[in-house]
């Protein structure tokens, strides 16, 4: 079995999750190729027997080019087993952490032509000291509104990294 592992990632945990994923695919035998949705120019779904999409979510919002992606491939995305995670740092909240109840993730796939066949969202990381001003300016007071952690000093991991294992099994088996 041939899988296409994408991520599109801002500051690197949704790289982190799908590597870990990739790490436990390949421990049952499966090729795992990886690739940058970022960066990525030209895609060959045809090569491979499932795809997965990891993508991050700063300020509300998905990469632009995760819906070109999935417009572009839509109608063989859609003939094929596929899976979407979303990560963002709302999700670190219970009851913002299904796909049904993280607004973010919600919307993009009710607004997406492409179907995935399963769909999950975790929670990211927050790492304050590396961050460049703006964004750390910009995370500290979204956090104060949302009742998280301002410290400058912060770094928190909220992946739940059982929920990613789980995932990754999930999708092997579809």
């Amino acid at each position: 079995m041939s899988y296409l592992l994408l991520h599109s990632s801002t500051d690197g945990q949704t790289k982190k999750i799908i590597l870990k994923m990739a790490e436990q695919l390949r421990t049952l035998g499966r090729e795992c190729d990886i690739r940058d949705l970022n960066t990525e120019q030209s895609l060959n779904l045809a090569a491979y027997d499932k795809v997965l999409v990891g993508a991050s979510i700063r300020y509300g919002h998905f990469n632009k080019k995760l819906l070109r992606f999935a417009t572009t491939h839509q109608n063989q995305l859609n003939s094929m087993n596929t899976a979407f995670f979303a990560v963002n740092l709302t999700a670190r909240k219970e009851g913002k952490d299904t796909v049904e109840t993280n607004a973010y993730t919600r919307k993009f796939l009710e607004a997406c032509p492409w179907k995935p066949t399963l769909k999950s969202v975790f929670a990211g990381a927050l790492f304050y000291p590396r961050y460049k001003w703006f964004d750390r300016t910009m995370i500290r007071l979204i956090m104060k509104m949302t009742d998280g952690p301002t410290d400058p000093n912060t770094e928190i991991e909220y992946t739940n990294w059982e929920n990613v294992t789980q995932f990754a099994s999930e999708f092997d088996k579809l």
